[in-house]
């Protein structure tokens, strides 16, 4: 027994253990593991290749129909394109005319949006053809559009520089132009002298007015700020020259001055017997006996300085220069020029009718009378009340006066 015993112990076995019984459970799980993922990549892969395939065929197809119908199913064709491209494309020569948009403004000036390849600037000084410190003074604000003069280039950022006031020069000289020939009076502010006379501003331009042509005897400095009725001698761009008269304006304006007519005029001064009115560059006196039909006992609690008003005509001396003015005869009611002198002047021309109205019954009657005591001068009063030769018409027995109304009292 020990002998068998010893016979076995120089036999080296390996010790059991459960690791030799889980080898192959291992190695199943292993394979397992790696089989998943495999066929997961296939399919990722085929899918893939779809897609790709149909991507290509998708660009092959569309090259195709661009190389052999470029323009099927375009709604937009090639003429649109063309047109789109002249709606927005315009001349930059120095002179030409472009529409734009203001988009932004600035101490010096405004951007503008003239659909260019940059925006265009207009100056302060190239925005109106008055003497402005910002753009805004001439109503330019962001949204404006308006027509803009390109008068030159940027060379900095190649952006143009655009001009209003070379668009309004245009205009107030054809403003001019029209003017003389509707030989019309106009105003204009003395801004200026020199020693043959002096400037006025007449629709933004600067003209001459020498002092042989100013009717009266105030020195420059005296005229200075003054608005003078103007009328034009000479319109001429081409050398700018403008020349005006105020001597053609005064005499047109005198001539205007008929009895009866309402003017409106400005109160120049008062004196202790009337106020003097400037009607149309003619001084005319206001007499206190003329303001109204109430005694006004102090001018300054009617008039003041520097009030517009309206008066009417009631002498004209066209050798002396003088000329008598009205607003007690545009009353409607004795006294409104104190009480309501804005009612007298609403109905000035309604009650100047009136008057002329009265004159010319007081004139019909005064003729009448003549021919009612002097049948033998040969003349006889027509239905209009003029005195004329003696006709045809006239009856036998003479003319009945009997029918003639009453005038009415003329005060």
């Amino acid at each position: 027994m020990a002998s068998l015993a010893q016979q076995f112990t120089g036999l080296r076995c390996s010790p059991l253990s459960s690791s030799r019984f889980s080898v192959k459970p291992k190695q199943t799980q292993k394979v397992g593991a790696f089989a998943s993922p495999i066929v997961s990549a296939v399919a990722i892969s085929n899918a893939q290749t779809k897609d790709r395939l149909e991507l290509k065929k998708m660009f092959e197809d569309a090259y195709e129909r661009c190389r052999t119908a470029p323009m099927e199913g375009v709604s937009f064709t090639i003429e649109d394109f063309q047109n789109a491209l002249e709606k927005y494309d315009f001349d930059s020569e120095l002179g030409t005319k472009v529409k734009g948009t203001v988009f932004c403004t600035d101490a010096n000036g405004a951007l503008v949006d003239i659909t260019a390849k940059s925006s265009a600037y207009l100056p302060v000084q190239e925005a109106s053809i008055h003497r402005i410190k910002h753009v805004e003074e001439a109503g330019i604000v962001p949204g404006l559009r308006e027509e803009f003069m390109i008068i030159g280039e940027n060379e900095a950022d190649d952006s143009l520089i655009l001009s209003l006031r070379s668009i309004q020069y245009e205009l107030a000289w054809e403003r001019c132009r029209q003017l003389q020939a509707e030989d019309v009076v106009v105003k204009g502010k003395v801004v200026g002298a020199n020693k043959g006379g002096v400037v006025a501003m007449v629709e933004g331009l600067r003209g001459f007015v020498p002092f042989s042509q100013i009717s009266s005897k105030s020195t420059a400095e005296e005229l200075l700020d003054k608005e003078l009725p103007l009328k034009f001698v000479e319109v001429d761009e081409e050398q700018s020259r403008l020349v005006f008269s105020n001597r053609k304006a005064m005499a047109d304006s005198q001539a205007q001055l008929g009895i009866g007519s309402v003017v409106i005029g400005t109160v120049q001064s008062l004196k202790p017997y009337g106020a003097f009115i400037d009607i149309g560059g003619i001084n005319g006196l206001l007499h206190v006996s003329q303001i109204s039909h109430d005694r006004v006992s102090d001018i300054a609690t009617v008039l003041q300085p520097g009030d517009t008003l309206k008066v009417m005509i009631l002498s004209h001396d066209r050798e002396r220069g003088r000329v008598s003015l009205s607003t007690k005869k545009l009353e409607p009611t004795p006294g409104d020029m104190i009480r309501n002198p804005t009612l007298v002047f609403e109905k000035a021309e309604e009650m100047a009718q009136t008057f002329r109205q009265r004159i010319a019954q007081a004139e019909a009657m005064a003729r009448a009378d003549m021919l009612r005591f002097q049948p033998e001068s040969g003349l006889t009063l027509s239905s209009d009340g003029i005195l004329g030769p003696l006709t045809s018409d006239l009856p036998a027995e003479g003319l009945d006066l009997s029918d003639v109304p009453a005038a009415d009292e003329v005060s």
